[in-house]
């Protein structure tokens, strides 16, 4: 006898709740990281019916199809993807919460810019200070936070660029 046939009723269910487990990651994916990852076509047709579905009863069905259906496929493989995509999603995380320290730090001491500017030497300098000014004048106006958003894309922008630089 094979190992396949060997494993008791009670692992396959394991393994087939493992695998639709998978799946419903898959499906709880953003469209854009869900991209990222390489899927068979039935597979990614299931997981995109399934994203559709809300219905409890109808969208368990569906996670035991995509279940089905990754039998049929390296699930290791998907496995890892999906790990990667994620740990991609945390580093980007990281990225804005440091992000919003380093805005929080420029608005509230004027000697940080030279800080920022040593550490992220590729940033647009006058660009900066000038989103920097704008920010400080919309807040005393009591203003829409527009330039506060664009003070925060361009300290992201410069960390990613240098990350991307390493």
């Amino acid at each position: 006898m094979d190992q396949q046939s060997e494993a008791s009723k009670s692992q396959r269910k394991r393994e087939m709740h493992a695998l639709q487990a998978i799946g419903e990651q898959l499906a709880a994916l953003p469209r854009d990281r869900l991209d990222k990852i390489k899927l068979p076509d039935t597979l990614r047709d299931a997981v995109d019916e399934a994203r559709k579905i809300h219905q409890r009863s109808a969208r368990r069905r569906q996670l035991q199809y995509i279940g089905r259906l990754m039998r049929e496929v390296d699930a290791d493989e998907i496995q890892q993807q999906l790990e990667e995509v994620q740990a991609g999603s945390e580093k980007e995380v990281a990225i804005l919460h440091r992000a919003e320290r380093w805005r929080e730090r420029l608005l509230s001491d004027s000697t940080v810019i030279s800080e920022f500017i040593d550490t992220y030497p590729g940033v647009d300098v006058q660009k900066l200070r000038t989103i920097l000014r704008n920010t400080k004048l919309e807040a005393a106006a009591e203003k829409p936070p527009r330039s506060f958003r664009a003070l925060f894309r361009e300290i992201r922008d410069a960390m990613t660029n240098k990350d991307e630089d390493l």
